[in-house]
């Protein structure tokens, strides 16, 4: 059965209504890991399982895989899904916080949305279809990486991961945000010029969406080291190709092609 992607991005709009009068509110949360930022609420699991139950709905033969709850990793079409990306914003009450969904498809995402619920902005994209903010067609910036605005997650702790961090620093500014998804949208709408994971924290459901967003918006999505992308590998470069070719080729490639 095809997916209607006005179907799906209807049911997303559906957590607002649930998430927004305890945005900025009194609301308990625990820690997943040692990291700061890394905390969820009854919420992310709230939000989880609505998607899960009203998606089934129409696409009972699509499964639904899960940050908080899981779900069946092997299955060959599924539903990849980060209900609170940002939740110590949602917490905070600061606006980086998306709901993320990715449809996988043998190993392709072939169908993301990125829900900014607290400003009402849906972003998609389907494959071959190009990238889209509530509606109206989006594309990645044309500036080069001097001075170029930059998403980039690793892990700093690590001596390698230093040293292309210094490297990085010194050819562009970072932009973080610890949202995942609201930076993947603005390199899809030219606000960023790529975002960088090496080595990174988050996880497909952090990044699925986001990569095919990105590329359908113009940009280049590739795993580092390689011309090609497969979303269960975590080191990528998501950027305008102008970026993309610079990071990649030449004798000062941060990321040259092996």
């Amino acid at each position: 059965m095809s997916i209607d992607q006005m179907e799906v991005e209807k049911v997303i709009r559906g957590v607002r209504e649930m998430l927004l009068p305890h945005y900025y509110a009194d609301i308990a949360f625990t820690s997943k890991s040692e990291q700061a930022h890394d905390l969820v609420t009854e919420l992310d699991v709230a939000v989880e399982e609505y998607l899960r139950s009203e998606l089934g709905k129409p696409y009972p033969e699509v499964f639904f895989v899960g940050e908080e709850t899981g779900g069946d990793r092997n299955a060959t079409r599924k539903w990849l899904c980060d209900p609170i990306d940002g939740t110590v914003h949602f917490i905070r009450g600061n606006p980086f916080c998306t709901t993320m969904l990715a449809l996988i498809e043998d190993g392709q995402v072939n169908m993301s949305f990125i829900y900014d619920f607290v400003g009402d902005v849906m972003y998609h994209a389907v494959r071959g279809q190009g990238a889209y903010r509530n509606g109206e067609p989006i594309h990645v910036s044309t500036r080069a990486l001097k001075g170029s605005y930059m998403g980039w997650e690793t892990h700093v702790s690590k001596e390698e991961n230093l040293k292309i961090h210094m490297d990085l620093w010194s050819k562009s500014a970072f932009f973080k945000s610890i949202c995942a998804g609201m930076e993947f949208a603005m390199v899809a709408m030219g606000k960023l010029e790529g975002r960088i994971c090496f080595d990174p924290y988050g996880k497909d459901y952090d990044f699925a969406a986001g990569s095919l967003l990105v590329s359908e918006a113009g940009g280049v999505v590739a795993n580092i080291g390689s011309s090609r992308y497969d979303y269960a590998n975590l080191d990528f470069i998501a950027a305008n190709p102008i970026v993309y070719k610079e990071l990649t080729e030449g004798p000062e490639a941060i990321f040259p092609l092996t």
